[in-house]
């Protein structure tokens, strides 16, 4: 641990930072691989106080002849009061352990990181009314200019956004940052070398060794995820058929919608649905993206098309503080207002007079009226 937190950055912290509440005694923090989760349970160590506190990868070989509930036990007796257990996930029996750890040792407080698609909801011990969970995404664009360029800015709200408040005298032409932000700046490791290669990577840890895992599949059924994620790549943003995409992946009709629901949860694509009742999870599949556009470019290379990254990262970023939905007149629809996303020569033609509509483009610097700058929506979160 001591090793670790040597090599821990301090001067840059993800958006959820600030939201883990000091004294909750148990705090579950679950997002897609590579986008911080680690680093920031480090930097929590290093604000309280590290000889009290003891950080511990789940796949440790430590635990192949201990278990979790010894282990807390022990740093109680040694007078620690403060466990971050990462990738928890690939512990067997977490959720059970950890119940057990929250109802027999008050004092300790426990953070765990693990995969998006982990629901504390399943199997023996429920941990929902007893853990706080958060979600946390990839870098916004706000959070890259942190990260990459030293700019601090403070989140804008949508209503501020639509308002034209946004500010940023710091970064007067930010358009070339965007550009390369929507290429490669997901990630907090996108400055690193070989960037392409670890997103990859990423991509197929998550296909063929998370998901199933989490699902108890087979190998088999593993590859025709990968070769579902493979189709998508190519057709996202995409208005979903069951019986095509069926076929063309060579899966039962009747399998599918589970294979696109932990493709979601796992943080690979994203469903974006009707407004049935304004619930997300009774609305209708209208709609599927790829999770965000570095996905867009890893997955589709050259041939990616410019119109379906816009969508995706608008859709991408606002869904933090907003339920996003379809409209039948434009892209997307928030509350009563509806936008729709295009290029610079983007027209009002779609919105039909709508006085709740609004026309989001990418390539220019400033807006007016209706019109709202594309880059503008990544200053979010």
């Amino acid at each position: 641990m001591r090793q670790i937190l040597r090599h821990t950055p301090t001067s840059f912290r993800r958006y959820v930072y600030d939201k883990l509440p000091d004294n909750a005694r148990l705090i579950g923090l679950t997002g897609p691989r590579g986008v911080g989760k680690s680093t920031l349970v480090l930097q929590k160590i290093l604000q309280r106080d590290p000889d009290r506190s003891l950080y511990v990868d789940a796949d440790n070989i430590y635990f192949s002849t201990h278990s979790l509930l010894e282990l807390a036990n022990e740093m109680v007796k040694s007078g620690r009061n403060f466990l971050v257990i990462d990738e928890i996930h690939k512990y067997k029996n977490w959720s059970k352990e950890l119940k057990q750890i929250h109802d027999t040792l008050p004092e300790l407080q426990v953070i765990f990181t693990g995969s998006s698609i982990l629901d504390i909801k399943k199997g023996e011990a429920d941990l929902s009314r007893r853990a706080l969970m958060f979600h946390i995404q990839g870098l916004s664009f706000r959070e890259y200019l942190g990260l990459y360029k030293g700019v601090e800015i403070a989140p804008y709200t949508l209503q501020e956004i639509l308002e034209h408040r946004v500010d940023l005298p710091e970064i007067p032409h930010p358009l070339p940052d965007f550009h390369q932000y929507l290429q490669t700046g997901y990630f907090p490791f996108s400055h690193e070398p070989e960037f392409g290669m670890r997103l990859n990577q990423i991509i197929s840890q998550t296909v063929e060794t998370d998901i199933p895992l989490f699902a108890d599949m087979m190998a088999t059924t593993a590859r025709k995820l990968k070769q579902l994620l493979g189709v998508l790549s190519n057709l996202a943003p995409y208005k979903p058929s069951i019986e095509k995409l069926a076929v063309e992946v060579g899966v039962s009709k009747n399998t599918l919608p589970e294979y696109l629901s932990l493709l979601e949860r796992a943080g690979m694509i994203s469903l974006l649905r009707d407004d049935t009742n304004g619930l997300r999870s009774l609305g209708k599949v209208e709609k599927l993206y790829l999770d965000n556009p570095n996905f867009m470019y890893a997955l589709a290379g050259v041939g990616t098309d410019i119109g379906n990254v816009r969508e995706t990262f608008f859709q991408n970023q606002v869904r933090v503080t907003s339920a996003v939905r379809t409209s039948r007149i434009a892209d997307f629809k928030i509350g009563d207002k509806i936008f729709e996303v295009g290029g610079k020569n983007k027209g009002q033609r779609q919105l039909e007079g709508d006085p709740n509509g609004y026309i989001v483009k990418d390539d220019i610097e400033f807006g007016s009226g209706n019109i709202i700058p594309l880059w503008h929506f990544g200053l979010i979160y």
